[in-house]
C-alpha cells in the first residue's frame, strides 16, 4: 500500500548534499506539509508515494536551497550608492550617513522585499541578515515565506533605531523573545564587530544569546586595520579580544575572518563558530583574502555569504560559490584548493551548520525541512552533460551554470517560485518606490557635498563655536627672553602646557568652504616624554576683519570634533585640492594681565622651515566692545615691552583662534 505525500518531485538529478554526497538519476523527492518525506531512487520513491501533485523535474538538478550566510538585505536600496572607495570611508562616510537619514521601518521592508526577490530568483532559499528595524525585516520574510537568521544589531553608535546601545540592546532582546518560536524566521543578535561594540555590548549580547539559545551574528576581522588596531588597543588580535569578550560561548556566527591565523581558527573550531566568507565584498572593498581551504581543512565550518548589495553589488550566490572556488586556487596556487563539491556544501549543508540550523535545512534528507530548487543545466552555457566522473555535475554547477538556470524555488514545503515566476505583487511598484529612494538620497548626498562643514557634520558631530580674538605674531630671536617676562610678578600664570603638535591643513578650491585642519596633539610631561595624544579636527571658516588703530579684531566660526579616524581617511573622504602640513614644538601659558586672561604660545616651527617665531594669542569671555578689544591688545603689548604701533600690524595677525563673546 502506498502512502501519499502533497508534492512528488520526479524525474529529476537529485543531488542530496548530505554527507556521504548521494546522487540519484533520475530520483525523486517527497514532500508532506514542510517537510521532506523520502528522497531516492525514483522507481522505489514512486512505489512507495502517491500525491496529490506530482512534478516532472524533466532532467532538471534538483539539489537544496542555496543558503546566504551574510547579507544585509535592506541594503539593496544602497546598490551603487558609493563605490571604488576603502572600507572605513565607504562605511563611515557614506554608508551610516545615509543610514542615519533615511533607514526606517518602510525603508527596511521596501529593501528586504527587493532583496527577496532577487534572492528566490538566485535560488537562494535561506539567508542570514544584520540589519536595523530587524522585526520588519523578519515580517517581510515571514511573508515572502523565505528562510532567515534575523540579527539585530547593536553597536556602540547611534544608529538608526537606536539612539543608545542600552535601547538596541532592548530592541534585540524583545524581537528575540517575539520571534523565537516562529516556523521560518530564527531571531538573533548582531553585536556590529569587536571594534564597533564596547565590551559592555559584547558580554550583553553573548548573554542573551545563551539566554535564548539563539544564534549571535558579527564581523570579524574584516580588515587589517581592524587586526592591527585591536592589537594597538587591547594588545592581542581580533578574534582572541572577541574569546574574552564570550562572543564565541554560545552559537556565533562570523563574517569575513580574512586576517586571522591558525591559532585563531583552532579558537573558532573550539568554539564551532561559523565563518561566513564574502568573496565579492572582500576583494571589491580589497580586504584580503580570508584563508577558508586552511579553515575547512582544519575543521571550521564555512558558509558563503553575498554581504549587502551595497558592497558586492547583488545577491547572486551562484556568483559568489564561483568565485569562492576560483578565489582559494588563485590565492594558493593550488587548483585543488576548495573543488567544486566543497564549494557547493558550503552553500548548502555546511553553510546551515555556520548558522547552527543544520538540523533543519541544508540537504535533502527525511526530516528535514523542503527547501530546495530546480536548476535547468540543458541551455547552450551548460552543455554538453558528461557524467563519467560522479562529481561533474557538481564542476557543472559551480562553474558552468548561473542564477538564471534556477526555475523553481521551495521553502517549507511551499513553492516561492515556479518556472521562473516569482509568487509576489506589485514588483513594478516596489521598483518605482525605490527609485524614489534613489532620487531623495542623490539630492542628500549631492548637498551634503558642496559643504566641507556638511561632509564633517555627517562623520564626527562636529560643534560650532562663533570666535573673537585678537592675535599678535612676533619672531622672536631670544625665546628665553620672552618666558622671562612671563614669570614677572604681575602676570599670574593659571596654567602651562608643553606640547609637541603635528598639523595639516586641508585646502579647498572654494575659499568659502574654509580650512580644515587636522591636529595631532602629544602631550608632553616634565620628564621631556609623550604622556598622552590627542587628535582633533577644526574646521575654521573664513575671517572678518574689523580695523581699529592699532590692531585689527578678526572674527570667523570654528567647527570642531575629534578626529577618531586617520589622516589618510580625512584626505580621501575630504579631497582637498591641496595640503599644508606644520610641525611644531609648543610651551602655552593661561595667564591673568590687567584682570583680562591671554594666551601666550612660545611655538618653534620645525616644518616647514620658518625659523622660530612667537605666536601669543588672547581670549576673553567678556569681550563686548571695541575699545575692550584694543585694549586687549595694549596689554599684549605691555606684557611683551613692546611699541603697539610696530608691534601689531595685519602683517602680524593670522587666522583665528578661540574667543567667544
Amino acid at each position: 500500500m502506498t502512502k501519499s505525500c502533497d508534492f512528488l518531485l520526479t524525474n529529476a538529478l537529485v543531488l542530496t548534499m548530505d554527507e556521504d554526497y548521494h546522487q540519484y538519476e533520475p530520483g525523486a523527492v517527497a514532500v508532506t506539509e514542510d517537510s521532506i518525506t523520502a528522497v531516492g531512487p525514483e522507481d522505489e520513491i514512486t512505489a512507495t508515494y502517491t500525491a496529490e501533485t506530482e512534478i516532472d523535474c524533466q532532467g532538471k538538478v534538483l539539489m537544496p536551497g542555496l543558503i546566504n550566510t551574510h547579507t544585509h538585505a535592506a541594503m539593496t536600496l544602497l546598490r551603487g550608492l558609493a563605490d571604488d572607495l576603502r572600507l572605513d570611508v565607504w562605511l563611515r562616510g557614506y554608508m551610516m550617513p545615509v543610514e542615519r537619514e533615511f533607514v526606517s521601518p518602510d525603508f527596511v521592508q521596501l529593501g528586504t522585499k527587493l532583496a527577496c526577490i532577487e534572492s528566490i530568483r538566485s535560488g537562494v532559499t535561506c539567508f542570514a541578515d544584520m540589519y536595523f528595524f530587524e522585526a520588519d525585516v523578519a515580517k517581510t520574510v515571514a511573508d515572502f515565506g523565505m528562510r532567515a537568521v534575523c540579527s539585530q544589531s547593536v553597536s556602540k553608535f547611534q544608529s538608526p533605531d537606536a539612539t543608545s546601545y542600552e535601547q538596541a540592546l532592548e530592541a534585540a532582546y524583545e524581537f528575540i523573545k517575539t520571534w523565537r518560536d516562529h516556523p521560518l524566521v530564527i531571531p538573533s543578535i548582531a553585536p556590529h564587530a569587536p571594534y564597533s561594540c564596547t565590551e559592555d555590548i559584547m558580554k550583553a549580547s553573548a548573554e542573551m544569546a545563551i539566554e535564548f539559545d539563539v544564534p549571535l551574528h558579527t564581523h570579524i576581522a574584516e580588515t587589517s586595520g581592524e587586526v592591527e588596531e585591536s592589537r594597538r588597543e587591547h594588545d592581542m588580535p581580533v578574534v582572541p579580544y572577541a574569546k574574552k569578550q564570550h562572543l564565541f560561548d554560545g552559537k556565533a556566527t562570523a563574517a569575513h575572518c580574512v586576517h586571522i591565523d591558525d591559532g585563531e581558527i583552532h579558537t573558532l573550531l573550539h568554539h564551532n563558530v561559523g565563518v561566513a566568507h564574502n568573496p565579492s565584498s572582500n576583494l571589491k572593498l580589497a580586504s584580503g583574502f580570508a584563508p577558508v581551504a586552511k579553515m575547512i581543512d582544519i575543521g571550521v565550518n564555512v558558509g558563503i555569504g553575498t554581504d549587502g548589495t551595497a558592497s558586492n553589488n547583488d545577491l547572486d550566490m551562484f556568483e559568489e560559490i564561483h568565485l569562492a572556488a576560483l578565489l582559494a586556487k588563485g590565492v594558493s596556487g593550488d587548483p585543488t584548493a576548495i573543488p567544486a563539491k566543497t564549494a557547493l556544501t558550503m552553500a548548502t549543508r555546511m553553510g546551515a551548520d555556520v548558522l547552527h540550523i543544520g538540523e533543519i535545512t541544508g540537504s535533502l534528507e527525511a526530516g528535514k525541512r523542503a527547501d530546495l530548487i530546480l536548476v535547468d543545466i540543458s541551455s547552450l552555457h551548460n552543455s554538453p552533460n558528461f557524467r563519467r566522473d560522479p562529481d561533474a555535475v557538481y564542476a557543472q554547477l559551480v562553474y558552468a551554470a548561473k542564477s538564471t538556470d534556477v526555475t523553481d524555488v521551495m521553502v517549507n514545503g511551499a513553492w516561492l517560485m515556479q518556472d521562473r515566476v516569482v509568487a509576489i505583487r506589485d514588483e513594478e511598484e516596489l521598483l518605482a518606490r525605490a527609485a524614489e529612494y534613489a532620487e531623495k538620497i542623490d539630492a542628500f548626498l549631492i548637498e551634503r557635498e558642496k559643504s566641507v562643514l556638511s561632509k564633517l557634520v555627517a562623520i564626527d558631530g562636529a560643534t560650532e563655536q562663533e570666535s573673537f580674538e585678537v592675535q599678535v605674531k612676533l619672531p622672536v630671536s631670544d625665546p628665553e627672553s620672552i618666558i622671562e617676562k612671563i614669570q614677572q610678578p604681575e602676570i599670574e600664570i593659571l596654567y602651562t602646557r608643553h606640547y609637541h603638535e603635528y598639523d595639516t591643513y586641508f585646502q579647498f578650491d572654494d575659499p568659502d568652504q574654509g580650512e580644515l585642519r587636522y591636529r595631532e596633539d602629544d602631550f608632553i610631561n616634565k620628564d621631556g616624554e609623550i604622556a598622552k595624544v590627542r587628535y582633533r579636527l577644526t574646521l575654521i571658516g573664513q575671517t572678518r576683519e574689523r580695523h581699529f588703530p592699532s590692531d585689527v579684531v578678526l572674527s570667523r566660526s570654528r567647527f570642531l570634533a575629534p578626529a577618531t579616524h586617520s589622516l589618510r581617511f580625512y584626505r580621501e573622504y575630504f579631497k582637498p585640492t591641496s595640503e599644508i602640513f606644520v610641525e611644531k614644538d609648543r610651551l602655552r601659558w593661561r595667564v591673568l594681565f590687567q584682570g583680562t586672561e591671554l594666551y601666550i604660545n612660545l611655538d618653534r616651527i620645525d616644518q616647514p622651515d620658518l625659523g622660530t617665531f612667537l605666536e601669543v594669542k588672547s581670549r576673553t569671555w567678556s569681550l563686548r566692545d571695541a575699545e575692550n578689544k584694543a585694549s586687549v591688545v595694549e596689554k599684549l603689548v605691555a606684557v611683551l615691552g613692546e611699541d603697539p604701533e610696530e608691534a601689531v600690524t595685519r602683517d602680524y595677525v593670522d587666522y583665528v583662534e578661540e574667543i567667544q563673546s
